[in-house]
């Protein structure tokens, strides 16, 4: 039988508080949500400023990271590039910048997703984030 690693709620509080500085560095105003590798909800801050809607579109983002095991732009680009079919994906309705997985050794173990500013910008939040726990 293998061993599985796993998000504790010291490496959620030290991805929230890394996310949080790199977005109040910038002065953005987003919400940050990190999931299980099952897409599992275990963490959601809206900061001050941020759209309501973002509140939904963070999770959205990590769920469809998570699940896929790869960062959401991926599936904006396949759609963008034409294969449209990924809008009826189940369980995927994140198909956005701004959802990163959190990989160990080649397993991934969640991921954290931003919504509230640009893409490119959301995502730098989150990679932000999971750097504080070395990965």
């Amino acid at each position: 039988m293998q061993t599985k690693s796993f998000l504790q709620l010291a490496d959620l509080k030290k991805i929230a508080a890394a996310a949080e500085a790199e977005a109040l560095k910038n002065n953005w105003a987003v919400s940050i949500s990190i999931v299980d590798d099952g897409g599992h909800l275990l963490w959601l801050q809206r900061l001050d400023g941020a759209a309501p809607i973002s509140a939904q579109i963070a999770p959205a983002k990590a769920r469809t990271s998570a699940l896929g095991r790869r960062e959401s732009r991926i599936y904006e680009e396949m759609i963008n590039g034409g294969r449209v079919s990924f809008l009826s994906a189940p369980g995927l309705d994140g198909l956005l910048e701004g959802g990163v997985p959190i990989m160990k050794d080649g397993q991934c173990l969640g991921a954290v997703g931003v919504s509230g500013v640009k893409s490119v910008e959301d995502a730098q939040i989150a990679r932000a984030g999971i750097a504080a726990i070395g990965l």
